[in-house]
């Protein structure tokens, strides 16, 4: 794999075994990535809007969503920010454990990239993060900031 600059990924994930799990699926692959979590949408939309606190927050260059999520759904997100001409241009790969048809539908109609439906078993999601982040990097070409 050629070297890269890291990539800055966002991910949108409320459920903490599903956080550490991505973050060393990605570190264990000699990804070059950098990873900041939003906990759920009000705070990710808050990181990619860069209020508050999150003022420093670099733009990521994707974002791995989740669905369901409190405060605001992973769905609610990706309308809002496909919404806004600031940051519609991130790739947006929505990592669910949803297979509902309405939720896959919806999401490709509000311009995600990818739709991938978490593995159950711990070697699949492991795997599955693993080809995600070969696939960012290998062969995917980012939009420019």
């Amino acid at each position: 794999m050629p070297s890269h600059a890291p990539i800055q990924i966002l991910l949108v994930e409320d459920n903490e075994p599903d956080v550490i799990l991505t973050q060393e699926a990605f570190l264990d692959a000699n990804l070059p990535t950098i990873m900041q979590v939003a906990r759920d949408g009000v705070e990710a939309m808050q990181i990619l809007r860069r209020e508050g606190e999150f003022g420093a927050s670099p733009r990521p260059d994707v974002i791995l969503l989740d669905i369901n999520m409190p405060r605001k759904n992973g769905l609610e997100v990706l309308a809002e920010l496909k919404d806004d001409p600031a940051l519609r241009t991130i790739p947006v790969v929505v990592l669910t454990t949803s297979q509902a048809e309405e939720d896959i539908l919806r999401s490709y109609q509000n311009h995600a990239s990818s739709y991938i439906v978490k593995p159950v078993e711990f070697d699949q999601f492991y795997s599955a993060i693993q080809a995600l982040g070969q696939y960012m990097l290998g062969t995917v070409r980012l939009p420019p900031h």
